[in-house]
C-alpha cells in the first residue's frame, strides 16, 4: 500500500503576524514558518505508524509551493517519509491546491491520501474533500482512528453527542484530526538522513484560481471584562445593546 500525505506550510502561532502590500499578503520577513500541525502530527505520523506495523510499502509527502517551503517539506522527511514532491506552484486558492495533488496522485495510484483537518493559517478545511471528488474517491473527514486490514479501511469520528465507526474500501483520502496519533519530534538519524531523500520539483498543470483574497485585518482588541451587580439589571441590558451590539 502507498500513501501520500499532504503538507502545508503555514505561519508558526508563535510569530507575530503582519500584512503587507496593502493588507493583502503576509509579511513575511522575520516570519517563522512550520509543518501545519494537523499535517504533521496527525497525518503523517498516523502514516508512518502504518508503514511501521508494515501495513504500507511507502510514504510519499507532496506539497503546493515555491522553493521556499523546502525547508518544511525537508522537516517532515526528517520525520521519516520516504520521498518527497513539491508542486511548483504558489496559490492560497484551495481548489488550486487540490487540483495539482489530484493531477500528481492520479498518475501514481496512491492507496491512501492523508491530509490535516485544516491548516492553521486560512483555516478552510476543504482541500481534503475538494481531493477525494477530483480522484473519484471515497472520503472520510474529521477522522480520529484509522486502521488497515488488507484493503478495508476502518475509521472512527466524532459526531455530536458520540463517534461514528465507518467501514471503507481503499482508495481513500481521510483528513485528520487530534486522537489519530500522538507528535513525534525528529531524532538526529532522521534529520541527517533527510538531506539525501529524493525531493522531486514537478511544474503545475496551470490550474486556475476560483477565489482571490482581498485583504486582511487583525482582529479587534480586547476589551477589559465589565462586572454587573446581579441586582442592576438596567444597567447590564443598556451594555447588552450599547456595547455588546445585542439587538
Amino acid at each position: 500500500m502507498k500513501i501520500l500525505v499532504c503538507i502545508a506550510q503555514v505561519p508558526d502561532t508563535t510569530s507575530k503576524i503582519a500584512f503587507a502590500n496593502n493588507n493583502t499578503t503576509f509579511a513575511t520577513e522575520g516570519l517563522t514558518m512550520i509543518i501545519n500541525p494537523y499535517d504533521e502530527w496527525y497525518a503523517l505520523v498516523r502514516a508512518l505508524e502504518l508503514k511501521e506495523a508494515g501495513k504500507a510499502t511507502a510514504v510519499h509527502l507532496i506539497t503546493v509551493g515555491k522553493s521556499d517551503v523546502e525547508p518544511v517539506i525537508r522537516k517532515a522527511l526528517a520525520l521519516g517519509g520516504d520521498e518527497a514532491i513539491r508542486i511548483d506552484v504558489d496559490s492560497n486558492d484551495p481548489l488550486v491546491v487540490a487540483q495539482e495533488i489530484a493531477a500528481y496522485a492520479t498518475a501514481q495510484a496512491y492507496d491512501l491520501v492523508l491530509c490535516g483537518k485544516e491548516s492553521i493559517d486560512y483555516n478552510n478545511g476543504v482541500v481534503g474533500a475538494m481531493l477525494a471528488a477530483l480522484l473519484d474517491t471515497e472520503y472520510v473527514g474529521f477522522a480520529t482512528k484509522l486502521d488497515i486490514e488488507g484493503t478495508t479501511a476502518n475509521l472512527v469520528r466524532e459526531i455530536e453527542g458520540g463517534e461514528e465507526h465507518i467501514v471503507c474500501n481503499l482508495p481513500l483520502v481521510v483528513s485528520c484530526q487530534k486522537g489519530m496519533a500522538e507528535q513525534r519530534i525528529p531524532n538526529m538519524r532522521g534529520i541527517m538522513a533527510a538531506r539525501t531523500k529524493p525531493l522531486a520539483v514537478v511544474a503545475g498543470t496551470g490550474a486556475q484560481a476560483q477565489s482571490k483574497i482581498v485583504s486582511y485585518e487583525m482582529p479587534t482588541t480586547k476589551t477589559g471584562v465589565k462586572m454587573i451587580d446581579a441586582d442592576n439589571m438596567d444597567q447590564l441590558v443598556q451594555l447588552l445593546h450599547t456595547e455588546a451590539k445585542v439587538i
